[in-house]
């Protein structure tokens, strides 16, 4: 591949571990191609990944099927927050996995109370309705909303509006494309479920005038992920709850991405001091190990179910709670939050210089997280992210001229930088 060397993989602790290579990875086939082909020839075209194919990781670095090192600058769109194969999640999942991992909930098992007790405090929330993705998830927020505004707000029966963001991303269910923005999201999937408007991101002038008594919530990403890392105006989430207080209206925030120390809080909505009536978590949640995702509110919301209303097999099962609470411990120390900041700010003061040079556009993001458009005379944002698989760097491009930098939050400052100098090479043509 031409591509150059790559620094020694590190432990958060800066001390160098060793690599993977791909005769450990018991992969067939064993070449990039054979594996590519085969999956091609087996599998539904919705996706159109890069052409690495992975066979081991750690921390911040993945080795593919033919022993190639690549530096992880995406960590499963914030799903691996705490990096690949993080001992202490691996070591409480193989403990669990020796005890007992699925009980479905016709059963109460031994982790559940504990789980939904410390993610609830995680959250300054009384209430947890865990699910598995990020997009079951949405769809019982959404579900939630709407009881609410029937049974407690007295919105009449099949009358609930929920507002939402252009650019939005949250999920790919039907309900969800129904009020998507993103034409190949939505495209072909109708007939579309009603009761959603759409408003512009960021306009809080919109937002009040689309508002009606029969509203019943606005779902936000306090950072669209997605659609390119947009953060919104300084003041527009303070706004959207204050507005949504006033009208007696849900704020559900959706900090599936943005949330659990991306942005170097907690949750994003922190930094504007705001907290919503309803968290909608999931990927970092299960630590990149297992899919756990939850609804997170107050009793007086989530109590709005009865038994039989809503539910799912593997919801809240023993070995995602298990995960889940190793998970919000590590939070809790503050230590990751830290790391996002304080890499954030690098990552950030790096990137800025590079806008007006002629190959950026723009550069938005907040913590260890960015958007960085790339002028159309340096090529598609798909382009440049393969000539950065090319160096042995992994990002992802989105609506054609971005790409978007998400590391893990245990990289290490000697690997982002690395990672960040083959992207000024890229970026210059080099």
């Amino acid at each position: 591949m031409g591509s150059p060397s790559r620094p020694p993989c590190r432990r958060t602790n800066g001390e160098p571990v060793s690599t993977p290579t791909a005769s450990t990875a018991q992969s067939w086939p064993s070449s990039t191609a054979g594996a590519i082909a085969a999956a091609e020839a087996h599998s539904a075209h919705n996706y159109h990944p890069l052409p690495v194919v992975v066979a081991s990781a750690e921390g911040a670095w993945m080795t593919d099927v033919e022993g190639r090192r690549y530096l992880d600058m995406l960590a499963g769109y914030s799903a691996l927050n705490f990096g690949h194969g993080n001992r202490r999640l691996i070591d409480a999942a193989k403990a669990q996995l020796e005890r007992v991992t699925l009980t479905s909930r016709a059963f109460h098992h031994d982790r559940f109370a504990d789980f939904c007790t410390q993610l609830a405090a995680l959250c300054g929330k009384d209430m947890v309705l865990p699910m598995n993705t990020g997009a079951e998830a949405v769809e019982t927020a959404l579900k939630t909303a709407r009881k609410w505004g029937y049974k407690v707000k007295g919105v009449p029966p099949g009358q609930a509006k929920i507002i939402v963001a252009a650019n939005n991303f949250h999920g790919r269910t039907t309900t969800i494309v129904s009020f998507s923005t993103d034409h190949e999201a939505r495209e072909d999937f109708g007939p579309y479920t009603p009761g959603f408007e759409i408003v512009p991101y960021g306009d809080l002038t919109a937002l009040s005038h689309a508002m009606s008594a029969n509203t019943v919530a606005v779902l936000l990403e306090p950072i669209q992920g997605e659609a390119g890392v947009l953060v919104p105006p300084h003041g527009y989430l303070a706004g959207v709850r204050e507005l949504t207080r006033e009208r007696n209206v849900l704020f559900i925030a959706d900090e599936i991405q943005s949330g659990l120390g991306r942005t170097g809080k907690t949750f994003a909505c922190e930094h504007e001091g705001v907290v919503p009536d309803m968290y909608v978590l999931g990927k970092a949640l299960g630590g990149g190990v297992v899919p756990v995702s939850a609804v997170v509110a107050d009793a007086g919301i989530l109590g709005v179910f009865k038994p039989g209303e809503h539910g799912s097999t593997f919801g809240g099962n023993p070995l995602a709670c298990a995960v889940a609470l190793e998970v919000i411990a590590m939070l809790r120390t503050g230590e990751y939050q830290q790391r996002a900041t304080e890499l954030g700010e690098h990552l950030h003061a790096e990137l800025n210089p590079l806008i007006g040079g002629g190959a950026v556009e723009a550069v938005r993001g907040r913590g260890l997280w960015a958007g960085v458009d790339i002028a159309p005379s340096r090529g598609t944002g798909r382009e440049i992210s393969e000539k950065l698989l090319d160096r042995g760097v992994l990002v992802k491009d989105t609506h054609g001229h971005t790409i978007r930098l998400a590391p893990p939050l245990v990289i290490s400052k000697e690997d982002l930088d690395w990672g960040l100098d083959q992207l000024r090479a890229v970026l210059s043509g080099a």
